[in-house]
């Protein structure tokens, strides 16, 4: 079972096997508690509750447990790849041979008809948690009157991290979603759910943000940001507004500590609810695809481009054969609108691209050499997580340590590089393609933004400003003229070894 997802070092998922912590208690009331203080609070505005009482009585009976029982393949000597692995005559009675464990989950779900349909989050019922080969073989659901039922997976979609669950009953009480596009920041909002197996936990909070991007990629890193406490166990249980509709459904955790810190992570009913639909009627999920690799135009990159920031997202690679090759999209646009909605920060291209039908010809609206063009792009169908990561080959910065001694002395001090042309022999040096051409990257300066960026020995310029860089000079004459320009960062497009390509935008030193 997948246990957890990385936003920067800690974001915990909800539905992780439950482990027993002790929470201090919130001293987040005690100011109102001080002498005098009841005197100075100000009566409730209309439709703030005094209490969450009523709510939670009626609300309760449809959230319930969910836990799953897993087989996992483990090593059989836990020793095995150390320098230990020998130690005792090679470990246990099996002979290090991988044997089957079994282990167990718990997360939250929803009741959504009377008829025992039910929502949760497709990591609360699946298999895997990072230490080996996991299936599962069993999902129960249990009600808050502690009645259990064996459960069908009706349907999941990891895309948008749902799943549909059946269980065999009737006359079941039952919630309904609710429209979270009416959502403001500052309701009221009540959480449900079972946080380390603690069945019927009810938590109050306000909405913190709408739209909240947690930097995670993908067509749906959108979510609703809340306050309302939210721990490990509550993944796949509801968010409900004030008049008791599902409005999110609680999915992950920001934490530095594993508790809660009050930055919780829901995904909207808007989104939520069709493809809920979708998988309770048996039907698969196709999103639409453009074929492309994206990245950010932040504050630098659109400096270096003249275009102003957080608007539009700049097209990294793009694959051949899918529809943006077949629509003349390349590499270096900046994409800002689809089907005439803006591309931002809020609004992603993979999420305005992901909700457009499979085969629907889209307007694909570029900047391409400071002008403006539309595109029409027939969009293909969107693959699955696992095949977009392998295409996306993230590259990390500090792969390798730079190399003082490196001969390649060509320095560009506007930038912090020691630059080299492309020599057939370096190229073999470095296991690149043949058709891999442009300028390497002898040294880096430790102070510069292009270390910062992530640049080191072995990278390879392809191309700076949308020019092909095939001298050191190519690219001393373009920080020239960015300098000239009044810009403060160049656009390299780099590449390591034979991952895919990579735009950054590297600021000039001054002086």
């Amino acid at each position: 079972m997948r246990y957890a997802y990385a936003i920067t070092s800690a974001l915990l998922l909800g539905g992780t096997a439950a482990t027993l912590a002790l929470q201090t208690p919130s001293l987040a009331q005690d100011a109102q508690n001080e002498p005098g203080s009841m005197v100075a609070m100000s009566a409730p505005r209309p439709g703030a509750p005094m209490s969450f009482a009523d709510l939670a009585s009626r609300l309760q009976p449809s959230v319930v447990n969910i836990s799953t029982t897993q087989r996992i393949q483990v090593n059989g000597n836990p020793l095995a790849g150390t320098p230990f692995g020998d130690l005792f005559g090679g470990g246990d009675a099996n002979g290090g041979r991988p044997v089957t464990r079994e282990a167990q989950s718990l997360g939250s779900g929803f009741i959504i008809s009377a008829d025992g349909y039910i929502v949760t989050n497709n990591h609360v019922i699946s298999g895997g948690d990072g230490r080996g080969a996991a299936v599962v073989s069993s999902i129960k659901v249990t009600l808050p009157d502690r009645t259990e039922y064996d459960a069908t997976l009706v349907g999941r979609d990891p895309t948008s991290d749902l799943a549909v669950l059946k269980i065999k009953a009737t006359n079941l009480p039952f919630v309904r979603f609710g429209d979270s596009t009416k959502a403001r920041v500052g309701d009221w909002v009540v959480a449900i759910g079972n946080p380390f197996g603690l069945g019927g936990t009810v938590t109050a909070g306000i909405v913190s943000a709408l739209h909240r991007v947690t930097g995670q990629g993908g067509a749906y890193d959108r979510y609703i940001q809340t306050d309302a406490s939210i721990n490990q166990g509550n993944s796949g249980g509801p968010m409900f507004d004030i008049n008791g509709n599902v409005i999110g459904i609680n999915t992950m955790i920001f934490s530095p500590t594993g508790g809660n810190v009050g930055i919780g992570f829901a995904i909207p009913a808007e989104q939520a609810w069709p493809i809920v639909q979708s998988l309770k009627g048996g039907a698969k999920i196709r999103r639409g695809y453009l074929g492309v690799g994206i990245q950010p135009l932040d504050e630098g990159i659109a400096d270096s481009l003249g275009l102003p920031k957080n608007h539009g997202e700049l097209i990294g690679r793009v694959e051949p054969g899918e529809a943006a090759d077949k629509a003349g999209i390349k590499q270096g646009d900046v994409v800002v609108k689809v089907n005439g909605r803006d591309v931002t920060p809020d609004q992603t291209l993979s999420y305005l691209v992901a909700n457009q039908p499979v085969g629907g010809r889209v307007p694909i609206e570029v900047i391409r050499d400071g002008r403006h063009q539309t595109l029409t792009a027939v969009l293909g169908e969107r693959p699955s997580e696992e095949k977009l990561a392998s295409l996306n080959g993230n590259i990390e910065p500090g792969l390798a340590p730079e190399d003082e001694k490196s001969s390649q002395t060509a320095t560009r001090e506007s930038l912090g590089l020691a630059l080299q042309s492309l020599t057939p022999d370096i190229s073999r040096q470095l296991g690149l393609n043949a058709s891999v051409k442009g300028v390497v990257i002898g040294a880096v300066d430790p102070s510069s933004d292009a270390a910062a960026k992530g640049l080191q020995r072995g990278d390879v310029i392809l191309s700076v400003n949308y020019k092909i860089a095939s001298t050191p000079a190519d690219i001393a004459a373009a920080a020239t003229a960015a300098k000239s320009a009044g810009r403060a960062n160049v656009l390299l497009l780099f590449q390591r070894g034979n991952l895919p390509a990579r735009y950054v935008a590297v600021k000039l030193k001054q002086g």
